[in-house]
């Protein structure tokens, strides 16, 4: 079945089975490889997107449920000014050990920001729990939301 996606504003098509998981689409047939694939259960978070604004586990969204949302990935989120912040922030405290959680972490906190302008450490918990990171930055991730969102990073 072929299905019109929006992904990162660019008009896109995959034809595809409707019960394809969104994040084989956005990997295997439309090229782009932000989004990682970490358990398939939606459990770790390496897969999210955004589906208008919201952040989606691709690994078990069926891309027939994606109907006219606008899929943003990892490759995309710069375009907002929470995005650039944030990618600018995991830079500059160089969050990323091994990287491969990274993209679904900053597409998690890019959602809370847009939701969250100064979110509260309860906040960045609450929205960051189910990303995992096997690297344990944990609070090297909370520190560049804080420091996207303009606020303090204690030392």
């Amino acid at each position: 079945m072929a299905f019109k996606l929006s992904v990162n504003g660019k008009a896109l098509s995959a034809d595809v089975d409707p019960k394809m998981p969104l994040l084989w689409v956005l990997r295997d047939e439309l090229g782009v490889l932000g989004p990682k694939f970490g358990c398939g259960i939606a459990q770790c978070g390496a897969c999210t997107v955004h589906l208008d604004g919201h952040p989606a586990r691709a690994c078990v969204t069926p891309v027939s449920a994606v109907g006219a949302a606008k899929i943003t990935t990892i490759e995309g989120i710069g375009a907002s000014p929470a995005g650039k912040a944030l990618q600018a922030a995991w830079a500059e405290l160089d969050v990323a050990q091994c990287g491969y959680c990274q993209a679904g972490q900053i597409m998690s906190a890019a959602a809370l920001l847009q939701k969250t302008p100064k979110p509260t450490d309860a906040d960045i918990e609450a929205a960051m729990n189910g990303n995992l990171c096997r690297c344990a930055t944990y609070n090297r991730i909370r520190a560049a939301i804080k420091r996207a969102s303009g606020q303090p990073v204690e030392a």
